[in-house]
């Protein structure tokens, strides 16, 4: 994984994938595995092992990149 697609993942699609996961998903591990990586990425020197870098490949064009359920904060 680059820099900067470490920096892309982290700074815009990871968010998105914390979310849902924590809101929709019932699996433990998913949801260590997401805050982790959230919790280490903030280290400017981690980098993910070759392991953890396909485990966010793969959440990120599961969860990473669907459009979000329809909300509207203004109510119409």
């Amino acid at each position: 994984m680059t820099d900067r697609e470490l920096d892309e993942i982290l700074t815009y699609r990871w968010p998105i994938v914390v979310r849902r996961v924590m809101a929709d998903s019932s699996d433990d591990w998913v949801k260590g595995f997401v805050r982790s990586i959230a919790r280490h990425g903030k280290r400017a020197s981690w980098r993910p092992s070759l392991k953890q870098a396909q485990i966010m490949r793969r959440l990120v064009s599961e969860l990473g990149t669907a459009p979000e359920t329809s909300f509207n904060p203004i109510e119409d």
